[in-house]
């Protein structure tokens, strides 16, 4: 028998998981990693705690370019990745509860027995 949890969740991602498959919606929970994930690349670049590293930067301009566009990948990478996954463990979960529902609405199988 399904708990009250896992039948709301069942309604909830019948509704909604088509809707939650598209791509523009899936820039609201992954942006926010990805955008942490290239500041603290930055902040590491700016303070020049890598000393080699900082005199690349600073000896080859074209260098900021190359880092600006692999940070813009890495947020759209993380973002993209993140809301896939996110779908994708909710519809592992929704599969699998309709199974134990599918389970529990089938007639339990009767055995007969002949007498001789």
């Amino acid at each position: 028998m399904l708990t009250q949890e896992e039948q709301d969740f069942l309604k909830y991602w019948s509704e909604q998981r088509l809707r939650k498959k598209k791509t523009l919606k899936q820039f609201s929970i992954g942006l926010p990693m990805g955008v942490m994930i290239v500041l603290a690349v930055f902040v590491n670049l700016l303070v020049g705690w890598h000393k080699k590293a900082a005199m690349v930067m600073k000896s080859n301009g074209s260098i900021i370019v190359t880092v600006i566009v692999a940070a813009v990948g890495i947020v759209v990478f993380m973002t993209i990745f993140s809301r896939n996954h996110q779908w994708d463990m909710y519809e592992q979960r929704y599969q699998e509860l309709l199974q134990k529902q599918a389970q529990n609405t089938e007639p339990a199988p009767t055995t007969t027995t002949t007498s001789n």
